[in-house]
């Protein structure tokens, strides 16, 4: 970066877990709920900004530019840009990444940048053969042509609708699940169940941790609180991260069956990430913003890197994200204050610290001369993460970065490092400065 790029402020909603059902806030209420507290509480006016940009990975069909409605209904006006990206889990990070090109090329100074998802929300599709069907149900002309179309009209047809978000966790290319791709992670670096549930039950520990003592909700250090109280429209509150849950001990998680290999597997929905509803926003300023506003900026974002990998491992995106930013900056794993890799499962997470332990994985697919040594676990998803508070999957990749400032903030340290994987083998991360 031949710039500076200041995080100024940010804010998310409350994470809110799927319940089988549609949940109370489609996604761009989600995202303006975020902003508006966000943007309430800026010197600058919402149509200051020179653009909005939005990581969502499964916008609905109304609102397909979800970037654009969101800076809409903020109150952004009509010359502000909103625009929508989509890079699988990164989604949200992606829109920071965007927001700082542009910010390099002089095009934008002052940037509304964030993700969101209601994945409680994904739909239950038609089979291509039922849509065939009623395409040609309607095609037929005569009331005795149509009701002949109802004799060929199997149960089958109608009570077998496609689960939408299965479909979209499911690679195209390897064919396989997500918490496929786990289960390869954990074969080949030998994580057990028993780890895999020790680690998941150390994340719902840690946010309730987090939640009670009161770090989720209030700011730290000239930053904000993370969270914003989100109301619905029949007045319900909703204050916190509802997903976690202080009986999801190791004992616990164990009774629970695998859920992706069900006969061989180790990977449950116990330690796995949470279907969720969530959106985060950051403001992002050059320095020519900071000064033509007044703003204080609370971090800095150093360097960023993607990266790709064999789809069928894709949870090791991190490790392949991260490692390029150590080696530019001279750095060890351990001379970071803090690290959020995003806990899409527990095996990925265990999976990337094994990597980088594992000298033939460091020589072979890192180009590096050895192993690059042993991540402190003590600097690592310090508040939990996903497995616990859940993965709206737009919204990850932005929670991450503005969660790590916290912790930045809150602890006294000075860097850390954001890193995601991402669905189709790639990887994300960002280092970030307190100031």
């Amino acid at each position: 970066m031949n710039k500076p790029v200041y995080i100024v402020d940010g804010s998310r909603t409350p994470f809110l877990k799927s319940r089988n059902r549609p949940g109370p806030f489609a996604a761009s209420d989600l995202a303006t709920a975020a902003g508006r507290a966000l943007l309430m509480r800026a010197p600058f006016s919402p149509s200051e900004l020179d653009e909005v940009i939005l990581g969502c990975a499964a916008p609905s069909v109304d609102e397909v530019n979800i970037g654009r409605v969101a800076a809409l209904r903020m109150g952004c006006g009509l010359k502000v840009p909103g625009w929508t990206v989509m890079r699988n889990c990164a989604s949200g990070m992606q829109s920071i990444d965007s927001g700082i090109a542009n910010m390099m090329t002089g095009r934008s100074e002052l940037v509304l940048a964030g993700g969101v998802d209601a994945l409680s929300r994904a739909p239950l599709l038609y089979s291509d053969r039922m849509v065939t069907w009623f395409s040609r149900f309607m095609a037929a002309r005569t009331p005795l042509q149509k009701a002949g179309m109802f004799l060929k009209l199997s149960p089958a047809q109608l009570l077998a609708p496609v689960v939408a978000i299965m479909k979209g966790l499911t690679d195209p290319v390897v064919g396989l699940l997500m918490g496929q791709t786990a289960e390869n992670l954990a074969w080949r670096f030998g994580i057990t169940r028993e780890q895999m549930d020790e680690y998941s039950a150390r994340s719902h520990a840690r946010v309730i941790r987090a939640q009670q003592s009161g770090w989720l909700t209030r700011g730290h250090d000239g930053l904000a609180a993370e969270i914003v109280p989100v109301y619905d429209a029949d007045g319900n509150l909703y204050a916190d991260d509802d997903g976690v849950r202080s009986d999801s001990t190791a004992e616990n998680l164990a009774k629970l069956k695998p859920f992706f290999d069900r006969k061989y597997g180790n990977v449950t929905a116990g330690n796995s990430s949470q279907i969720t509803d969530g959106g985060a926003w950051v403001v992002l300023a050059s320095e020519e913003a900071v000064q033509r506003h007044g703003l204080a900026p609370v971090g800095r974002i150093l360097d960023a890197q993607w990266a790709g990998l064999d789809p069928a491992q894709m949870g090791l995106g991190p490790v392949h994200a991260a490692t390029p930013i150590l080696k530019r900056r001279g750095l060890g794993l351990n001379d970071l204050d803090a690290w959020e890799i995003n806990e899409a499962f527990a095996a990925q997470v265990l999976g990337c610290v094994a990597a980088w332990k594992d000298d033939a994985y460091c020589r072979e697919q890192l180009g590096l001369d050895a192993a690059l040594g042993e991540l402190d676990m003590e600097k690592l998803n310090v508040d939990g993460g996903a497995i616990a508070l859940g993965h709206p999957v737009g919204a990850s990749g932005t929670r991450i970065v503005l969660h790590l400032l916290h912790v930045l903030k809150r602890t006294g340290g000075s860097k850390g490092i954001a890193s995601i994987c991402i669905g189709g083998g790639l990887g994300g991360a960002m280092l970030i400065e307190a100031i």
